[in-house]
């Protein structure tokens, strides 16, 4: 039995700031421009929690209720990052002006009326409550609401591309963050990434905050617990949990920057996909996007209730740390997107590995980098040349003179089956695994050649 401190019934306590999980000095913001693709799976190292560790007995589900250290007051929103997949609609959904809930607007605290029954996901939502910010976004002519997790006690913030540039409508919008005690603080763009719709903002004198702690994505298993903290439909200190459905799953949206995919790896995403794309936010459009510019993410699934209002929020395990960084929804709604509303309980989130290098990056840089393999690929099933192949995967049709696939020795032809021991199961896999690294990192490619499996060593390029 964990070790955990009593406390009095019908009170609300705060979360002690935890160490800085991050720094460096603000760079000039960079507005979005035209880059391309998505994240990275770099492993990074757990950050303590502040205070004692939310643990269960060996063998005893997190859904049994057992004393646990509760702490904090609530406060989130956010918006849900948008996609497209065969057979649903994955929608990138935001509260904009129109839509926002006014019973949102003040600050909500962790009430533990029982503390002798409270739960695990009690405890974790008190704990990482201080963590979790609302970010309200506002241009000429729109605006919207998101989340932000904090992520170093000096001011910097992350969040998705798409909050704060209204889902790729403005690249110079004024952007506040309120903290869960009610403060309301201006923020400055550090940065953003498109191509992992993942950026960061920066507040400035304000005072004491509470970075969150991260966990190592890489090891997640399906089945692990997995809690949302945010604001759907405006409805502040909203908690809802579940499991991890999927690891490794690859999705594509429509870019929040539009970045423009290079000719020397193209996947062709827009001719002959099965996945229809909508502007993230447009609860109500009637029609798709015309933008035919694409991201293609390296995701996790879970079934813990996200919906408009939750991007930018921290997915959490049942320890507190953040595992990933809420971004999209899918949809059963019809293929016009109308009924396309709210949580069936299939939602992705940006893995935290990936979330902690990007923005590592954006602070240090004013940028992320991206990894580029120097081939054109296909869905097996799109290409005519493998009418005959048993092997699911991306079939490479083109490769780019001096580019990494090629001097790794990769051919037309070959089958890519899988990167890093990630299945690829055709090529929005391939594209998201690919972008999930940094440049310049090393990579296993394993791929099928005349019938014969094989593998290559490969020194990524650089995405531009």
């Amino acid at each position: 039995m964990t070790n955990t401190p009593e406390i009095p019934e019908n009170r609300s306590t705060a979360v002690p700031p935890t160490p800085p999980s991050g720094g460096g000095p603000p760079t000039t913001p960079r507005p979005p421009g035209p880059r391309s693709e998505a994240p990275a799976q770099e492993h990074a190292a757990t950050q303590p929690l502040a205070g004692p560790p939310i643990s269960k007995p060996a063998g005893e589900s997190f859904r049994r209720r057992r004393p646990v250290a509760i702490a904090a007051a609530i406060v989130a929103a956010a918006l849900v990052g948008g996609v497209s997949g065969a057979g649903v609609t994955l929608l990138a959904t935001s509260n904009d002006s129109g839509s926002a809930v006014s019973t949102a607007t003040t600050p909500a605290n962790v009430t533990v009326n029982d503390p002798d029954n409270a739960t695990t996901v009690t405890g974790v939502a008190a704990k990482t409550a201080a963590s979790v910010v609302t970010i309200s976004v506002s241009s000429s002519d729109a605006g919207g609401t998101g989340s932000g997790v904090i992520i170093s006690d000096d001011g910097y913030i992350l969040t998705n591309t798409h909050v704060v540039t209204l889902d790729g409508a403005a690249s110079d919008a004024a952007i506040k963050v309120q903290t869960n005690d009610g403060r309301l603080l201006t923020a400055t763009l550090v940065g953003t990434d498109p191509t992992s719709d993942l950026a960061v903002i920066k507040v400035d004198d304000a005072g004491e905050l509470s970075p969150a702690a991260f966990a190592d994505s890489s090891k997640l298993n399906v089945g692990d617990t997995a809690i949302a903290i945010g604001a759907p439909l405006g409805l502040a200190g909203t908690v809802t949990d579940g499991i991890v459905s999927a690891i490794n799953r690859s999705i594509t949206i429509a870019s929040s920057a539009a970045p423009t995919e290079p000719e020397s790896e193209s996947t062709t995403p827009d001719e002959g996909s099965p996945f229809d794309f909508w502007l993230p936010g447009q609860e109500n459009q009637q029609a798709p996007t015309t933008s035919s510019s694409t991201i293609s993410l390296a995701v996790i699934q879970t079934d813990a209730a996200i919906n408009p209002g939750n991007s930018g929020g921290a997915l959490l395990n049942d320890d507190g740390e953040v595992i990933g960084i809420n971004v999209a929804i899918a949809s059963a709604g019809g293929s016009n997107g109308s009924s396309a509303a709210g949580s069936i309980g299939v939602g992705f989130a940006i893995p935290a590995n990936l979330a902690k290098r990007v923005s590592s990056e954006i602070i240090e840089n004013g940028s992320a980098t991206h990894g580029l393999l120097g081939a054109s690929v296909v869905d097996v099933t799109e290409d005519a040349d493998q009418a005959d192949s048993s092997t699911v995967g991306a079939s490479v049709k083109v490769i780019s003179p001096g580019g990494a696939a090629e001097a790794a020795g990769l051919k037309v032809g070959d089958v890519i089956t899988g990167i890093n021991e990630v299945p690829v199961t055709g090529k929005t896999d391939l594209t998201a695994q690919v972008r999930a690294l940094a440049a310049g990192a090393k990579a296993t490619v394993s791929y099928v050649r005349d019938g014969k499996t094989g593998s290559a060593e490969v020194t990524l390029g650089t995405l531009e």
